[in-house]
């Protein structure tokens, strides 16, 4: 893992679940000149685009809409963006599904993964996810894990072990979520609130995703004490690492 370059890739259940939770780090990455990719396994066409449903919209146009606006927000990231149009409400999980996101892991090379965590009692598309995203990593470490189209991989194609992060849910009270990191996406957050704006169809997560970012902006600097010289206007993410932490020292 330390000969890769760094590479981060994102799963997320839905169209604009990357960008809610996510967009500071992804924006973040990309601006220090490293690869983000975005997985989107669903657009949210069913259970997450009421606006158009309300709309009169049939489906498939709703699904354009969402496919539109969130390669929209993954330009404003600066993030490649690619759709597995799984559906959703429910998103179903499946071993054809997790072969496809192996391929996506051994191809991308992450050095760095951020998907949903595993229990959100509001939504299990999230879980779904989850679970997908943390199988599909365990088998593209295999060798013996055969590509989607039957071949083997070699050694330059199977993943290393790249640390996992889940991101913020809309409720982590009730999600079991505690965070154990805060990443400070001050400059970054101008991204993230352009691609927030590129997904109208749930503008009512703007102000909210905005508010959570001062407050999490709050704990960061409070949590990194006062001599490191952190602005007075700080944004936030928070996110609970899922595996331990590698280190030769601690700090």
């Amino acid at each position: 893992m330390a000969q890769t370059p760094p590479s981060l890739l994102v799963v997320s259940a839905h169209a604009g679940d990357f960008v809610w939770r996510a967009g500071g780090a992804i924006a973040a990455a990309a601006q220090r000149g490293e690869r983000a990719t975005v997985v989107c396994l669903s657009y949210g066409e069913r259970g997450e685009s009421a606006s158009q449903w309300l709309a009169g919209k049939p489906l498939d146009e709703i699904k354009q809409i969402r496919r539109a606006e969130a390669q929209a927000a993954a330009d404003a990231l600066g993030a490649e963006i690619e759709f597995l149009d799984l559906g959703d409400y429910p998103l179903v999980e499946s071993p054809e599904a997790v072969q496809r996101l192996v391929d996506v892991y051994r191809r991308v090379q992450p050095t760095v993964v951020l998907t949903h965590p595993l229990a959100d009692p509001y939504n299990g598309d999230h879980p779904a996810a989850a679970r997908m995203a943390l199988q599909a990593r365990v088998l593209a470490q295999a060798i013996g894990v055969a590509n989607s189209d039957g071949s083997y991989p070699t050694k330059d194609d199977i993943i290393g072990a790249p640390p996992v992060f889940f991101f913020e849910p809309h409720q982590p009270e009730q999600s079991d979520f505690t965070p154990n990191v805060l990443l400070d996406i001050t400059e970054a957050f101008p991204r993230k609130k352009a691609a927030m704006e590129c997904l109208p169809a749930q503008k009512h997560m703007w102000e909210y995703y905005t508010s959570l970012a001062v407050r999490r902006g709050v704990q960061l600097k409070r949590n990194a004490g006062p001599n490191l010289g952190l602005p007075h206007e700080t944004m936030g993410e928070a996110y609970m690492r899922y595996y331990p932490q590698v280190a030769s020292i601690l700090e």
